[in-house]
């Protein structure tokens, strides 16, 4: 048994060190996520896989339901609402397996037209709570840019005349 050396500073590491640090960094990656997966679950699958459990659980909830005319409709209502929840289901997994790129490219677009539509909520919302203190600059040059008229383009188009109060 030969003890191998430490490289000295003007040799290069040796093949066996750089696969000792590649292997200890993967030992210690896995043991992060198995610390997260017993923390908080497995993580999400991608949207393809959420989308076909979802309509798994559906199959399985509609599957379950009894027949609103209970009795009446009986065994028959049972299997022909288990018959369209199959044809359901055979007709969309082939879809979300041949396209799973496709629903992840959507799930993305969905958070970004999330969140433009928060952006313009909250601009709105502050021009609309902004009071005689709060005014920003920019609603200042709006007011002032209108002619003095004091409408701004937050407020309605109603054809309302204006009131002085004063």
């Amino acid at each position: 048994m030969s003890e191998e050396r430490p490289a000295e500073p003007h040799e290069e590491p040796r093949v066996s060190d750089a696969d000792a640090w590649a292997t200890a960094c993967a030992e210690d990656l896995e043991a992060e996520k198995a610390r997260r997966r017993t923390t908080y679950g497995p993580p999400p699958g991608s949207a393809a896989e959420e989308l076909k459990k979802l309509v798994d659980s559906v199959a399985d909830k509609l599957s379950g339901l009894q027949s609103p005319l209970g009795a009446l409709a009986g065994p028959a209502a049972q299997q022909m609402v288990k018959q369209v929840v199959q044809q359901a289901k055979a007709a969309v997994e082939p879809v979300i397996e041949r396209n799973p790129g496709v629903f992840d490219h959507l799930a993305a677009a969905g958070g970004e037209l999330l969140a433009a539509y928060r952006s313009a909520v909250q601009s709105q919302e502050q021009r609309w709570t902004a009071g005689p203190g709060d005014v920003t600059d920019e609603w200042r040059k709006e007011r002032e840019s209108d002619g003095g008229k004091g409408r701004d383009r937050g407020e309605g188009t109603g054809s309302g005349e204006r009131i002085d109060l004063d």
